[in-house]
């Protein structure tokens, strides 16, 4: 049985690619003997998929949907005509290859819980009467295009105020403020907070970042979140006033924003609560973009200073 693999060049330390980069490497073939072949194929694809199953009663609906965003294709040996295909000697092989990343605005390679996006190189080798041998390798593709947001750079600012209930009376009031609504990966997200505590319990500021991923599929979302990061700051006594200022580390492996997909999305909010025993914690969330580096905005934010 013929062998196939596929190695592909690194281009940079973080082993991403990009639009218009090119991918190239060697597709290496490795029979024992002379073989007679009907073709040998390279593909490189683009795609995200979605599929999730909601049961109604006894009756279960799946949910499926796809995306293309390239395919590509080169012919290492095609058969010319050529009565019983062309012959390959024994032994191994190695055919060079090369792929220029189409330009685009394509989404980041990204796994979902219900879906994918994924870049992958493909070979295929098919012999007379015989079944197709097949290899499959995956690369990163990060998008460098920028998400069409014109208040990516402008503050963010959240008031709440809440009357307490039943087993704590008084009140409380929040003000949140950041400085902008993109960030880099791996940057601090400050965030600075006004809390007046005129309830009758003392409160716990809390801080979230949590991810959002929208999978869409027949006119239905299955929508899932997951916390990022969680910080619990100082507990704020009874009839005390707290001006806090919190900076958030956002994870340099957290993947950017994913908004340029018609089948999953990958989005970020913050979320600031107020932990009060025996009653209904208060809440602002707003929505949090994640960049990186190297796109034009990126490149703003790495320049960027405070007004």
């Amino acid at each position: 049985m013929p062998k196939l693999s596929i190695i592909y060049n690194v281009i940079n330390e973080e082993n991403v690619f990009k639009s218009g980069d090119i991918i190239s490497g060697k597709l290496i073939l490795e029979i024992s003997k002379e073989t007679k072949i009907d073709y040998l194929l390279i593909k490189a694809k683009g795609k995200a998929r979605v599929v999730w199953s909601e049961h109604y009663g006894k009756t279960t609906v799946v949910y499926y949907d796809k995306e293309k965003f390239f395919k590509l294709e080169h012919y290492l040996i095609q058969d010319q005509k050529v009565e019983g295909g062309s012959v390959v000697r024994g032994g191994f092989h190695e055919y060079p290859f090369a792929f220029q990343i189409p330009m685009g605005n394509m989404p980041s390679s990204f796994k979902a819980d219900f879906g994918k996006i994924n870049y992958t190189l493909k070979a295929k080798l098919g012999r007379p009467m015989k079944v197709p041998t097949k290899a499959k390798t995956e690369f990163t593709f990060l998008s460098n295009d920028d998400i069409d947001t014109p208040l990516l750079m402008e503050p963010q600012f959240g008031e709440r105020k809440e009357k307490m209930k039943v087993f704590t009376s008084g009140n409380i009031a929040m003000n949140i403020h950041t400085e902008r609504m993109a960030y880099l990966q791996g940057e601090g997200l400050k965030v600075m907070v006004e809390i007046e505590n005129n309830s009758s319990r003392k409160i716990v500021p809390k801080f979230s970042l949590y991810q959002k991923q929208s999978h869409f599929a027949k006119g239905k979302r299955r929508v899932v979140t997951k916390q990022i990061l969680k910080e619990v700051g100082d507990p704020i006594s009874v009839s005390e006033h707290q001006s806090i200022t919190r900076v958030l580390s956002i994870p340099t492996t957290v993947s950017p924003t994913i908004v340029n997909c018609k089948v999953l999305h990958v989005e970020y909010r913050m979320k600031v609560y107020l932990d009060i025993s025996f009653a209904k914690d208060p809440e602002i969330k707003f929505p949090i973009v994640i960049l990186p580096p190297d796109c034009n905005c990126g490149k703003m934010l790495q320049k960027w200073t405070p007004s």
